[in-house]
């Protein structure tokens, strides 16, 4: 039996390896269960912001882990109790070796119950196999699936043990940035011992028989520009008001917006691979009782903006471009930068794992897809954002992927839905991945190439 590594305890950060009451809906209370019935019971759990239900996500997989042999579990606290970080672990036989991290995240966008077909929080299951529900394809499906091919690979070989450990981490947040999740997880002492030597994070859907693979993400901005002007009557005409100082601005940013966009629509780039830039609130005039003051000209108005930087971007070109173009302070505007998280890693480089042969662990996922029978798409930068920026900015190697083909992009959508058929042919997928990668020797590579 492995010892378990005694975690350190901080004012910061209290960690508790579980020894838990069974959750309300426990994987392990019906042998009888499949697992689509698992998945299901995952999806009814309400992880929607504003009000996650992290504990009983963090009860439900621990019941789950419980039944697989030789799984360990810790609960890391990060910040405050109602925000848990889950780590079951795997162990390798050579633990010196860096090991394998799975993540997921535990929390979804909120959904809108009158628009959906069938309640987003019930995970029905229609007559043609589709499961509804939110977090279907975002990105509940990799969290059980994850567990659901170790289980058929110690199953399947009960003395099976893999050489390098494998972790899987299932963080809170990240739908709202991350920052008191897997931002704060790879910051501790406790996640610089788990040796992370490769981590797969989640991808999107394909509409295609390929499935996608991601080895970057692009970097949001979030960008609120101010202006401010003499009032004046509505009926005057003069220079420098507030509402035309933001005009001018917000038409210079849809003009840069238009170019970046006619790049997309002619084809000679995807989406991914452009800075975007969308208004998303304008704020302005003087309210009234019944609406705004229409005879008064207000003295400030405002706009946000969600802005994306690919990772090759200049972000000190972009910071004047907004100074000196967008909000200048000569027009008497002003203006506030949010950066979303990092945007180069810890050398200087741009957050970009390498799909080449410089990086070995893409031959082994590589192979691992072909010996499930698949077949990877042209390597994409992901058009949002996920964890994987924290690794990558430690230099970890990270792949962003979710085992789902011929399917629609339905993540934070309406009527969010997964083909069961689809959910069980990537768990057969991840049980090629996760036993490729656990066995892979870098050192038998290193001599060979010697």
């Amino acid at each position: 039996m492995t010892k378990r590594r005694q975690p350190l305890i901080s004012a910061a950060m209290v960690l508790l390896f579980l020894s838990l009451p069974p959750p309300l809906l426990s994987a392990s209370d019906d042998k009888e269960w499949d697992p689509i019935s698992r998945f299901q019971n995952y999806l009814r759990i309400n992880t929607a912001h504003p009000k996650p239900n992290y504990t009983a996500a963090v009860e439900y997989l621990t019941s789950f882990a419980a039944t697989i042999p030789t799984l360990q579990t810790t609960i890391f606290y990060l910040t405050t109790p109602a925000k848990p970080l889950l780590l079951i672990t795997w162990p390798g036989s050579d633990p010196s070796l860096p090991s394998i991290l799975l993540n997921s995240h535990l929390d979804s966008v909120p959904a809108e119950p009158s628009k959906w077909q069938h309640h987003p929080f019930a995970a029905h299951r229609t007559g043609d196999g589709r499961i509804y529900a939110r977090g279907a394809q975002d990105d509940k499906c990799i969290g059980m699936q994850y567990l659901e091919a170790i289980r058929e690979l110690k199953r399947s070989s009960l003395d099976h043990t893999p050489l390098r450990t494998v972790h899987i981490s299932y963080v809170p947040e990240e739908e709202i940035g991350g920052f008191d999740g897997m931002m704060k997880f790879v910051e501790t002492r406790e996640f610089q011992d788990l040796n992370v030597g490769f981590m797969l994070d989640e991808g999107q859907a394909s509409v295609s028989d390929e499935f996608r693979v991601f080895y970057a993400d692009r970097s949001p901005w979030h960008v609120v520009i101010r202006a401010r002007g003499a009032p004046g009557h509505g009926s005057r005409m003069f220079d420098g008001g507030a509402v035309e100082n933001l005009m001018k601005s917000v038409e210079m940013m849809m003009k840069f917006r238009e170019t970046s966009f006619d790049l997309v629509k002619a084809g000679l780039a995807a989406n991914s691979e452009v800075i975007s830039v969308n208004p998303v609130f304008l704020n302005a005039g003087i309210k009234s009782n019944d609406g705004y003051v229409m005879n008064l000209q207000p003295s400030e108005a405002e706009a946000g903006f969600d802005i994306r930087l690919t990772p090759t971007a200049d972000p000190d070109l972009m910071r004047r471009r907004i100074a000196e173009e967008w909000a200048p302070a000569w027009r008497n505007m002003t203006y506030e930068i949010t950066e979303k998280g990092p945007l180069r890693d810890f050398k200087g480089r741009p957050l970009m794992t390498a799909t080449d042969g410089s990086n070995p662990w893409w031959a082994v996922f590589n192979q691992a897809i072909a010996a499930a029978g698949g077949k990877l798409a042209k390597p994409e930068i992901l058009a949002s954002t996920t964890d994987a920026r924290f690794l990558r900015q430690l230099g970890i190697p990270t792949l962003g992927f979710s085992p789902m083909k011929n399917t629609p992009i339905l993540l934070h959508d309406h009527n969010e839905f997964l083909q069961d058929s689809v959910y069980l042919e990537g768990i057969k997928v991840y049980e090629h991945v996760i036993r490729l990668l656990s066995s892979f020797d870098e050192t038998s590579v290193a001599k060979h190439d010697e």
